[in-house]
């Protein structure tokens, strides 16, 4: 397990030195003596702290999107929602259109994605193939 001296921990936390050593005296996150004498934070123990940091800092409130730089914006119903550990894919129909969409279940269920759900699949790509059929 790696450990972090507290100018390190602090440097990754972006936060000071004195902070971080008043946390440990605080009882925030525990430290021990290093090799050297000097105190360091066990990898873990700062992971936990970093998830905590940022679970605790308020997030802003998201205004209303006013203005895309996405074109292409298909409103329709979402019809599959197919979730493992990490991903889910998501199937919606708009009109005559099929889209899926691959992201994270965090963001799926975050979203409430299920079958029946109105939304919007916003499509922004730096790559689009155009195909042209065979001509009668």
């Amino acid at each position: 397990m790696p450990h972090f001296r507290i100018k390190e921990a602090a440097d990754l936390l972006g936060v000071s030195d004195d902070t971080m050593r008043r946390w440990v005296e605080q009882d925030r996150v525990s430290a021990t003596a290093d090799d050297s004498g000097k105190l360091a934070i066990a990898g873990d123990d700062l992971a936990r702290l970093a998830h905590t940091l940022a679970e605790e800092t308020p997030r802003p409130k998201p205004r209303p999107v006013v203005a895309e730089s996405a074109r292409n914006r298909f409103v329709g119903l979402v019809t599959r929602v197919v979730k493992d550990t990490v991903m889910a894919q998501v199937e919606m129909q708009s009109g005559p259109h099929r889209i899926v969409s691959l992201m994270s279940r965090e963001a799926a269920d975050e979203l409430g994605l299920e079958p029946g759900v109105l939304a919007t699949a916003s499509v922004k790509s730096t790559n689009v193939i155009i195909e042209l059929p065979e001509q009668p």
